[in-house]
């Protein structure tokens, strides 16, 4: 009989399809620091970012199969050294990626009109202060004919393009691949009908230089550091929902501080789950608890991704 480890949740979806499956999948969140004496028992084990899946831990479970990540990035697991153990590593990159497109979206349309700073000040000042409010709020812009700068140009970075398209945005990814994407805009009401754009790939010191909103969607790496916002245009406005530390959040902080950067949406952090002060006190950041694919559809396609890969690998009885 399989059994499977899902220690940081699935949605109850996914798990169904497992138990249907004849599959025994526990739930129950084993702590890191026990993982050791209790995961040599399971066949596969499904994480968020939460579990961290090392070398020591892989040498320990003798009977581990598979690894499945419920979400993109598989940095908390040591993955060439699993598969250098006969273990197969898997992710779900399609499931999430409208879901983290539409938060980078919800975003931008915050930061553009200030709404995170508004939502703090209106319950403290709005029966006092009201019209100061309205004029200190009141030079917001608008996203149709900006240029959207997209860093990592995989699935998410595409459905990003697509919004943006849709908006009247002028977009510009780079990736480290250069490449041509044909992104097809469907209305959902009109399933026969789609429009068809094409996007070709620039380099990234272009995206730096034109752009004036920056969002980034690569595995991980310190990406944007103090050179990287000298180059780009004054008034940016920065989204990372990728991973803590793509951005320097010192030089961050000091580009926010000196007016190069207008404002920034952070969704994840350097030191989660514990983000500086500096980070999460600063006017000019809108904040997000790392909640890119937090969505009931994003969560029920995760859990759906993930079941049919494992029943795949392992089949049914």
């Amino acid at each position: 009989m399989i059994k499977i480890l899902a220690n940081d949740g699935i949605n109850s979806d996914g798990k169904l399809l497992l138990e249907e499956a004849k599959y025994v999948v526990n739930t129950t969140k084993i702590p890191q620091e026990e993982l050791a004496a209790k995961l040599p028992e399971y066949d596969s084990i499904i994480v968020r970012s939460a579990t961290k899946v090392r070398k020591e831990l892989i040498d320990q479970c003798p009977n581990l199969k598979i690894i499945a990540r419920a979400g993109v990035g598989m940095d908390n697991i040591d993955v060439e050294y699993a598969r250098s153990k006969g273990i197969k590593v898997m992710n779900t990159p399609r499931a999430s990626s409208q879901a983290v497109a539409e938060l980078v979206f919800g975003q931008m349309f915050t930061l553009s009109r200030f709404l995170h700073i508004s939502n703090r000040e209106m319950p403290l000042r709005g029966n006092t202060d009201f019209k100061a409010l309205k004029k200190q709020f009141s030079a917001g812009s608008q996203l149709r004919g900006k240029t959207l700068g997209i860093i990592g140009f995989g699935r998410i970075g595409q459905e990003l393009a697509r919004l943006a398209a849709g908006i009247g945005m002028r977009v510009l990814p780079t990736d480290l691949e250069e490449k041509q994407v044909e992104l097809m805009i469907t209305p959902p009401d009109h399933p026969d009908v789609s429009l068809a754009i094409r996007s070709q790939t620039v380099s990234l010191s272009k995206v730096l230089r034109e752009s004036d909103y920056i969002s980034i969607h690569v595995p991980g790496g310190k990406l944007i550091g103090a050179d990287e916002l000298a180059k780009m245009k004054d008034g940016v406005r920065l989204v990372n929902t990728a991973r803590g530390g793509v951005i320097d959040e010192e030089a961050l902080l000091d580009a926010l501080n000196s007016g190069k950067v207008a404002g920034a949406a952070i969704d994840v952090f350097e030191n989660e789950p514990t983000p500086r002060q500096a980070i999460l006190d600063h006017p000019n950041i809108s904040l997000t608890p790392h909640i890119g694919a937090s969505t009931v559809e994003a969560q029920r396609n995760i859990g759906l991704e993930l079941a049919d890969a494992l029943i795949d690998f392992f089949g049914t009885d």
